[in-house]
């Protein structure tokens, strides 16, 4: 697999680089590029494909990890996670907003607003 074209690292300064690996990894688990049980490169092996350092790419994986997007598996490698934990965690995140917006007696229009005002979309909420 080429992961140089996959993941698409821009030098220039803006975002670390670090993030842009993490960012491009998820992006191509959740396009399926990088379909549950790939096996990544090492560490190594990647920081060598894009033309890293080896801590870049290794925080990048222990980020990934830790949001359990991939996991390692000793001797065996690194692999993509057999499931997004986005789902459960957005599942998780979407109940408690329902249940907090019935709970101050918000139908389901009055609530995405809050949502939308909390992701910059809306003018102002309660005009």
């Amino acid at each position: 697999m080429d992961f140089m074209e996959l993941l698409r690292i821009d030098a220039q300064p803006g975002t670390p680089l670090f993030e842009q690996v993490r960012t491009r990894m998820i992006e191509a688990v959740r396009e399926g590029a990088l379909p549950a049980g790939t096996r990544l490169p090492t560490v190594r092996e990647l920081a060598g494909q894009l033309g890293l350092a080896v801590n870049t790419v290794a925080r990048a994986y222990r980020e990934l990890e830790a949001a359990g997007i991939v996991e390692t598996r000793g001797r065996f490698g690194t692999f993509v996670a057999s499931s997004d934990p986005a789902d459960a965690a957005m599942t998780a995140a979407a109940a408690a907003f329902v249940a907090a917006a019935r709970a101050v007696g918000l139908g389901k229009a009055d609530a995405l607003r809050y949502l939308d005002a909390a992701f910059g979309n809306a003018a102002v909420i309660g005009s």
